[in-house]
């Protein structure tokens, strides 16, 4: 037995770890008291320096301690010569770099490194981006060092052609360097400018990119980094802010305008003036939500001054003009005296209404990505990244002319992707429902979209002059949307998996709804019903039916007068 180590048991080694933190625990408690105590009573000393870097070194996440840090480094600024202070700045530099090889992701340590070499005199800005280097060796995709080297770049005046090349190089030495592939996107623009791009970047260069994604892709198709960069070089169109529809409505006393894309109406940010046969109309502007400040693409106005402030029997003119926004040219509708409602519709050229979303490079460029896509498609026939970037370049060239062959390839995507199933059965309505509206004839007033497997509704500010809505017989869950329908009378919802109808306490006009076959399980879920003027109302075929009352039902609905085919 003599000369062998004694060795403790597992409970004597959890009582001593226990032992060990206590005291730890006590020491940093001790410290901290005395950290806030110092400065509660604004004492800047090399004392406070030591104690902070202590705490620091051991969670440098305390942001209260690197701003007490800050204001030592300030006090001392003030009252010490220049040479004493630049070997202290050295000293926290070397600090800073402990602690960011200790926990390399720390805002504060960053944050403080800013606030250091903007304070200090002399800073050595060649040498910080050197650091830079060094830890995006360690972690090429840690965005606190990105950030930190942007920050540095700019106050050392590097170039951007030179940071370009720096992001070459990161690339060629690893594809899937997401960071690189970012800071890319962002020194493009400021190198090669190009006002008429949607990127905003030459054509030339774009081309020159292609390529360089494309040796990422078919060397590592799996890759996601060069696939996202990849959908930002073929850009995504900018809308021009516009009116898609102006619509007149004697019976309610209301002009409506559909607009291209959300706006706010309202005195601090866009001012729409209404005239009357010239003159200008006193009112307010609200949207189909009855809501203000806030941006929506379906805006109600209202006159305050006359309830019937459009002539029921005279012809007349109802115009709006923008003030202090460019939306270009102002608008109008002429409603003659036989005339309950009255539009003025903007006519797209039929087919580009939903194609500028790959608006940034020219359809010669699309076709030969599309061309390479489909050869790495013979290799990678079960690449989700190969198929959706098909679907969406597809989409982009001619949707209409690839309409079966984007089906088919969602439908592998489906198939072979089905923790995204519910993404792709979206994209796959979008699609179908954009094709639809690029050919309709918005004069019909009438959407018929059943039997399609829809799963979401996309663009409902489009459907809000549509009179009747079918849309039975898809994979609805939700009415959302809905409420844009604001001249719906008559809405088919048949054999859906609906459970809610809120959204259609918004349709003051609505007559007849059909929601048959649907999940409505219970009185409750009619209750936005009673806001409208709804007469007739089908329901059968839903869990609510099996114990309902038509008295309940009546009582909930007043206006109603049929339910189920039986008149109340």
């Amino acid at each position: 037995m003599h000369g062998r180590v004694k060795v403790k048991t597992t409970a004597e080694q959890q009582e001593a770890k226990r032992k060990e933190r206590e005291k730890k625990l006590k020491i940093y408690t001790a410290a901290t008291e005395k950290i806030f105590e110092k400065r509660k009573n604004k004492e800047y000393d090399e004392e406070a320096l030591k104690i902070t870097g202590e705490i620091l070194a051991v969670n440098s996440d305390f942001s209260t301690f690197w701003n007490y840090r800050k204001e030592i480094f300030l006090n001392m600024t003030e009252n010490k010569p220049e040479n004493e202070m630049i070997e202290i700045f050295k000293g926290e530099l070397q600090f800073l770099e402990s602690c960011l090889r200790t926990n390399p992701k720390s805002y504060g340590v960053w944050n403080h490194r800013c606030f250091i070499m903007e304070t200090m005199p002399k800073p050595d800005w060649k040498k910080e981006l050197e650091l830079c280097n060094l830890f995006l060796e360690y972690d090429e995709r840690n965005f606190h060092c990105w950030d930190y080297r942007r920050f540095v770049v700019k106050k050392a005046n590097i170039s951007p052609e030179e940071e370009l090349e720096f992001t070459t190089n990161k690339i060629c030495n690893n594809f899937s360097n997401f960071s690189s592939w970012h800071y890319r996107s962002k020194l493009l623009p400021l190198i090669y400018p190009d006002e008429n791009s949607t990127i905003g970047v030459e054509e030339n260069i774009l081309i020159k990119e292609y390529e360089t994604v494309q040796n990422a892709f078919f060397t590592d198709p799996d890759d996601q980094s060069a696939w996202f960069y990849h959908r930002w070089l073929l850009g995504r169109g900018k809308i021009k802010t516009g009116v898609n529809c102006m619509l007149i409505d004697r019976t309610y006393q209301m002009l409506m305008i559909n607009t291209t894309q959300p706006v706010m109406i309202s005195p601090s940010t866009c001012e729409i003036d209404v005239l009357l046969n010239g003159e200008r109309v006193e009112g307010t502007w609200r949207t189909h939500k009855q809501q203000t400040d806030v941006y929506s693409s379906i805006w109600i106005f209202k006159s305050t001054e006359d309830e019937s402030w459009i002539p029921m029997h005279e012809d007349a003119e109802v115009a709006m003009a923008v003030v202090g926004e460019d939306w270009g040219s102002s608008d109008s509708v002429q409603i003659n005296s036989t005339q309950t409602v009255a539009w003025n519709l903007t006519h797209e050229e039929q087919g580009l209404r939903f194609r500028d979303e790959l608006s940034a490079a020219t359809t010669d460029t699309l076709q030969r990505e599309l061309d390479s896509i489909q050869e790495l498609y013979e290799l990678e026939p079960e690449n989700k990244w190969v198929l959706l970037t098909i679907v969406s370049l597809m989409k982009a060239l001619n949707p209409k002319q690839y309409a079966n062959d984007i089906e088919i390839f969602l439908s592998k995507l489906i198939t072979i992707d089905s923790s995204r199933i519910n993404y792709y059965w979206d994209l796959r309505s979008k699609c179908l429902i954009e094709n639809y509206l690029e050919e309709l004839d918005f004069s019909t007033r009438v959407i018929s979209l059943q039997n399609q497997n829809i799963s979401c509704l996309v663009h409902p500010e489009l459907f809000s002059m549509v009179v009747k809505i079918d849309l039975s017989n898809n994979k609805l869950d939700s009415v959302k949307g809905f409420s844009c329908f604001q001249c719906a009378v008559d809405i088919h919802v048949d054999g859906n998996q609906i459970k809610d109808l809120e959204e259609l306490s918004f349709l003051h006009g609505l007559k007849l709804l059909s929601i048959k076959d649907n999940n409505i399980s219970s009185l409750e879920s009619l209750q936005p019903l009673g806001k409208t003027s709804i007469l007739k109302l089908y329901l059968f075929g839903n869990p609510v039916v099996e114990n309902i009352d038509e008295l309940e039902v009546k009582k909930i609905i007043p206006s109603l007068h049929n339910f189920d085919g039986h008149m109340m």
